[in-house]
């Protein structure tokens, strides 16, 4: 006798069936461990960015080949997930799919049978539980704690649990006092197909930081050379033309060449040599107008000399031996001006 095949399984082969043959990229998660109402909330975030259906994986391989797909991708794409649900986008690519599942881990507290995904640690310090028989619970699962300062401290990093070992309901309950909730529930994709080419989870975590980064620091070293070879672009040219003219410039007044470029540095120039050569001089040979030019300049060499005094000698010093330390620097500062 043939059996006779659910109404509801022909239905969801067909449902399945018609998703596997869609454009768009296909993917499979895995949603074991996930409460109900977290689900519920999951779904209810992404249903507008991606459809989400939940199959056996039995279901799944019927209507993997119905739809006229390869066998080894499905069995890929279903290694690794106990639980597992089929997802289709058709307006993000792997790589986005990749990243808005991953916002949907978070840790659950550890239950009995549970295996511990990494190395559990517990870190020596100060917890906020105050004296009692916790104390005694904490010793009781392999956690070193007692009384310290009226609280309860953990006496010294400890692994309590190693990758892949089980962990007992006693220290499960323990950890999640400590807040650490070890096992990790969510959508944890498996994989992608998209246009044929599949992607494996582990191929779709990047470091966009990190490429963002490399990406900016490729895209000034490529600038900074093309403006050391003097290759011209519609990106180069402006900052190229810009170094071209300050060495123009730089040259023109090196060679005291006069022009309305190079007339304003030039006049600097002169008005600073013949300050410093007034400097020199006595104050007797000296017009008005060099006079008060360099009272100016001594004035600037007052409070720059008196600026530097104060700061260097405020925490040694008493109040008045900074005055008589900056009235003799003043001196100074005139007697090396005028000679």
């Amino acid at each position: 006798m043939i059996p006779k095949v659910a109404g509801w399984k022909k239905g969801r082969v067909s449902e399945l069936a018609e998703i596997f043959g869609r454009e768009g990229s296909i993917a499979v998660i895995d949603v074991s461990g996930v409460p109900a109402s977290n689900m519920i909330d999951m779904r209810n975030t992404l249903r507008d960015r991606m459809s989400i259906t939940m199959a056996k994986k039995s279901l799944m391989r019927i209507a993997w080949l119905e739809a006229g797909h390869s066998t080894d991708d499905l069995e890929a794409l279903l290694e690794g997930a106990d639980q597992p649900c089929v997802v289709h986008s058709e307006a993000m690519n792997a790589f986005e799919i990749f990243s808005e599942l991953e916002k949907t881990r978070q840790g659950r507290a550890a239950k009995e049978g549970d295996r511990a995904p990494v190395d559990i640690v517990v870190e020596q310090g100060p917890t906020g539980f105050g004296p009692g028989p916790i104390v005694g619970e904490f010793n009781a699962v392999g956690i070193p704690a007692k009384i310290e300062k009226g609280k309860v401290a953990i006496q010294r990093t400890t692994t309590v649990v190693k990758e892949g070992e089980e962990i007992s309901a006693d220290l499960g309950i323990m950890l999640s006092k400590l807040d650490i909730n070890p096992i990790e529930i969510g959508m944890i994709l498996t994989g992608v197909i998209e246009n044929g080419f599949m992607f494996v989870a582990s191929d779709l975590d990047l470091d966009l930081d990190g490429f963002r980064s490399d990406i900016i620091n490729a895209t000034s070293g490529a600038f900074n050379l093309a403006c050391e070879i003097r290759w011209f672009s519609s990106t180069t040219t402006p900052t190229l033309i810009s170094k071209a003219s300050s060495d123009a410039i730089a040259v023109a007044v090196e060679a005291s060449i006069v022009n309305d470029t190079t007339s304003a540095f030039l006049l600097t120039q002169a008005r600073l040599r013949a300050l410093s050569l007034a400097g020199q001089l006595d104050s007797s040979a000296l017009d008005d107008e060099l006079l008060a030019a360099l009272g100016a300049a001594s004035q600037s060499a007052e409070v720059a000399s008196s600026e530097a005094t104060s700061s260097e000698e405020a925490t040694e010093a008493p109040a008045e031996e900074e005055e008589e330390e900056e009235e003799g620097a003043e001196f100074e500062g005139l007697g090396d001006l005028f000679g």
